[in-house]
């Protein structure tokens, strides 16, 4: 049985690996022919193995993979029909956009901020605004409740009232999850798909919504209402108005009661610089090590029962008790921590090796791991698209790999010394090189995953987690637990913090203390991972070293860059807003940098900055067309992080960017050359900034032209081998250009205005000849942007219109100027929101 269990595994991961790269479900009646042919494979396998003697050499041979495709089969059929069943429970897309009176408790812990509260609610019974009859919503629904739109009740007491158990009733604009899709970016349609979360809203509190009202107090969440109850008292504990209490209790709190989002943006980026993120919330660390301080204290507990006379430690042996007592305290620590995806595998995996224990089976320590590996795919299938799902399973097996290598020598160790100071002395040199050794096999086995995965790689991060893992996990997480008994306790977790935290400061500080590099294919990033377990071998060097030569090439490794003469674009998906990305062979301009989401969060920290790192871009120059923040807010995330770049705008003096970096006024008939291609700013005028025009009025114009001898020898292709950037130009703009300029056809066209019915006039499009349009709008934005008018215009000319919330990020290349790529075609998953097909609303 034993030796078909690896086939089985590796055929039940493959089967869910293909199943999650599916673009669309199969139906119910596939579903089912394929689990019949796969069980009916495996049925004929065991009687021809059982039965047939003639041929039992050949079944002695086939019947693992046979094995292997039966559990491929299996696989593929489960993991469908549970996909299969949980798209059923999608919102009508009838419903998106209208408002709906909601009736339901608040599940989660409430997130609030300056500008807004975000909660997960169960919805009872739900019903259009003011019509008695029902309409069937998702059950769970992530809601977003906005200052701006009652500024008078929110200042009040409701906002303060919203508690996890409680039942209230909304009204909310609903809509099918949908997030912005980038070149290995973060994916939002997953996360709230593996969550079981089918739709989001809005809370709207308009003179014709209900207004909001809590219905009733309830216990139906009472871990939740426990872990708001923990947060509020930490914050009042530790809260003193400035930054840095702040950051500290933020910490706390994610330690206590794993409230990742309680942790400043700042934070996060040091944690992550310095590779110790795994250690700032709970994580599989921090539930194994209560586990086994559960398990201890109570195996002492136990034993020491029987000194009072008690009969206990005969019926139930200690370390049994001991194991399922360990195991239960870490399941409730989990549940108290949020019950997330880390928390859930890594109890996953302590209930495996338990209840092996206690039933008496000794597996090898690679067979709990493999089973506890097939219990969570089987649970969760969608964990394996998880950056932490890999890192946590390859860093315990890699851990176990090298235990098993070091083992002999360490008894070696062990038995040498003599005299008590020696014994001392020699205990803390092991514990201090297992350590060191330890880091050491973590850093070489992850690194690889981290590059792929991440992008980067922390320099200091071994030396960081060498100081911050014992510092974290035996000295601030006991403090900061233990403060739920004593809370004067979390303000000593805060001291022992501060050093800390000015310590990893420090360290990211370093020049050079972090390396980003771009995303890997993934069998550099395989072949890397080999290298990584050749060298912790304790072979001869002359073999070992191969394993550098294998992790050499992800550290060299390119994104391929336009030829001479050439140019691309990506057109990032940033929502309502604009960022393009103009690459030529040496040089990279960033046209637009983005909206602002919030005060803690905008396009350039979530979405720009990283897609520079992952394409391997360095900025030569910031192009902002004009003021406003859906073109600026993310600006200063990306100038902080390409210092080298200069800035270009048509910002006004003394603007708060102008802080950041020198402004070079956009002028029309500015031009200069990157590497044979040719950019030219056609707008704005001198005249415009002395009419104080508004500020789409004077909107930086800017045309890039590849090189007419690298391009086509036609003259249509050569004219077609350019891009026109307009940012936010309107009509009169727009016929300015035409009347002043021979306006020549281009290749790719950023829609003016995102698509607003006061641009994109026919006169324009007409001259530009587009062999592609590009709109950079929010997926059901507020503004109805693309208008209904301008899509039609776009239509009516034969212009192929890509509209970034159906097509994600948009790639473009000068040398293929017909083709255009879409991030959500390469990247189509079923759990993506399927391509809307009702019109749009005019504005």
């Amino acid at each position: 049985m034993l030796k078909a269990a690896p086939w089985c595994l590796v055929g039940w991961l493959v089967g869910t690996a293909c199943q999650l790269q599916q673009a669309s479900l199969w139906s119910l009646d596939v579903i089912l022919a394929a689990c019949v042919l796969s069980l009916l494979l495996g049925l004929i396998a065991w009687v021809l193995h059982t039965r047939i003697t003639h041929i039992s050499k050949f079944s002695e041979v086939a019947k693992w993979p046979i094995a292997a495709l039966v559990f491929f089969g299996l696989a593929l059929s489960c993991v469908n029909a549970r996909a299969l069943w949980q798209a059923q429970h999608r919102l009508n897309p009838l419903l998106e956009g209208q408002e709906i009176l909601l009736l339901g408790v608040i599940a989660s812990l409430p997130q609030q901020t300056e500008i807004s509260v975000r909660f997960r609610f169960q919805v009872q019974s739900a019903s259009k605004l003011n019509q008695a009859s029902s309409v069937v919503v998702p059950e769970w629904i992530d809601l977003v409740w906005y200052d701006r739109e009652s500024a008078e009740m929110m200042k009040g007491n409701l906002w303060a009232d919203l508690k996890a158990g409680d039942t209230w009733q909304f009204s909310a604009r609903l809509k099918a999850p949908h997030g912005t899709l980038n070149p290995g970016g973060f994916d939002e349609a997953l996360w709230r798909w593996e969550q079981g979360v089918m739709a989001t809203g809005a809370v709207t509190t308009s003179k014709r919504a209900a207004v909001p009202q809590k219905i009733k107090s309830s216990w139906l969440y009472p871990i939740a209402q426990a872990r708001q109850y923990v947060r509020s008292e930490i914050e009042r504990k530790l809260l003193q108005g400035d930054a840095q209490s702040r950051s500290l209790a933020g910490v706390i709190a994610a330690l206590v009661m794993g409230d990742q989002a309680a942790i400043q943006a700042a934070d996060w980026d040091l944690f992550r610089a310095t590779g110790v993120t795994h250690l700032m919330s709970i994580s599989g660390l921090h539930i194994t090590l209560f586990a086994w301080v559960m398990a201890a204290a109570i195996r002492s507990m136990w034993r020491a029962s029987a000194l009072g006379g008690s009969r206990l430690c005969l019926r139930w042996p200690a370390p049994h008790v001991a194991l399922l007592a360990g195991t239960l305290m870490a399941t409730l620590y989990a549940l108290f921590s949020g019950w997330g995806l880390p928390s859930q595998r890594t109890v996953i995996m302590l209930w495996v090796v338990c209840l092996l224990r206690l039933v008496g089976t000794r597996w090898p320590i690679f067979w709990s791991l493999g089973l506890a590996l097939w219990v969570v795919v089987a649970l969760d299938p969608w964990a394996m698209l998880q950056p932490g799902f890999w890192l946590s399973f390859v860093a315990v097996g890699v851990l176990m790999l090298n235990e098993s290598v070091q083992s002999p020598d360490r008894t070696q160790l062990e038995d040498g010394g003599s005299g008590m100071l020696i014994k001392l002395v020699g205990q803390a040199f092991r514990t201090l090189r297992n350590l060191l050794r330890e880091q050491w096999v973590i850093t070489l086995a992850l690194t690889p995953l981290a590059v792929l995965f991440f992008g980067q790689l922390s320099w200091v991060g071994l030396l960081a987690n060498l100081v911050a893992t014992p510092w974290v996990t035996w000295l601030v997480t006991p403090l900061a637990l233990l403060g739920v008994l004593a809370p004067p306790l979390w303000l000593v977790a805060s001291w022992a913090l501060q050093p800390l935290m000015t310590l990893l400061t420090w360290m990211a500080s370093l020049p050079g203390s972090v390396w980003f590099l771009p995303t890997p294919p993934l069998v550099l990033a395989l072949l890397a991972m080999g290298g990584g377990l050749l060298l912790l071998q304790q072979w001869p060097w002359a073999l070992r070293s191969w394993g550098l030569l294998f992790m050499l090439p992800i550290f060299l490794w390119q994104v391929p860059k336009p030829p001479p003469g050439q140019f691309d674009l990506w057109f990032a998906d940033v929502g309502q807003g604009n960022a393009v990305l103009i690459r030529t062979t040496h040089h990279a301009l960033l046209y637009d940098a983005g909206p602002l989401y919030s005060e803690t969060s905008d396009a350039g920290q979530r979405i720009v900055v990283p897609l520079l790192h992952r394409l391997g871009v360095k900025l030569d120059r910031v192009m902002l067309s004009h003021r406003d923040a859906d073109h600026t807010g993310g600006a200063p995330a990306v100038l902080r992080a390409h210092p080298q770049a200069d800035l270009w705008s048509s910002l006004e003096e003394g603007h708060p960017l102008s802080t950041l970096r020198p402004v070079s006024v956009c002028m029309a008939g500015q031009k200069w050359e990157w590497d044979g291609v040719q950019f030219e700013l056609l707008h704005p005028l001198v005249s415009d900034y002395a009419k104080l025009a508004g500020s789409n009025a004077l909107s930086c114009v800017l045309r890039v032209d590849a090189s007419q001898q690298a391009s086509s020898k036609k003259s249509h292709e050569r004219q077609k081998a350019s891009a026109l950037l307009v940012g936010d130009i309107e009509a009169a703009q727009e016929l300015a250009m035409l009347q002043r300029l021979a306006l020549q056809p281009v290749g790719v066209l950023l829609v003016p205005h995102h698509g607003s019915q006061t641009s994109s006039t026919n006169g324009f499009i007409e001259a530009l000849k587009p062999h592609w349009a590009v709109v950079q709008a929010g997926y059901l934005n507020r503004y109805g942007h693309p208008s209904t008018s301008v899509v039609q215009r776009y239509e009516t000319q034969d212009v192929p219109l890509s509209i970034s919330s159906e097509c994600g990020a948009a790639y473009w290349q000068s040398t293929q100027p017909q083709e255009l790529s879409c991030e959500r075609e390469v990247r189509r998953r079923y759990w993506h929101t399927p391509k809307r097909t009702e019109s749009r609303s005019p504005e």
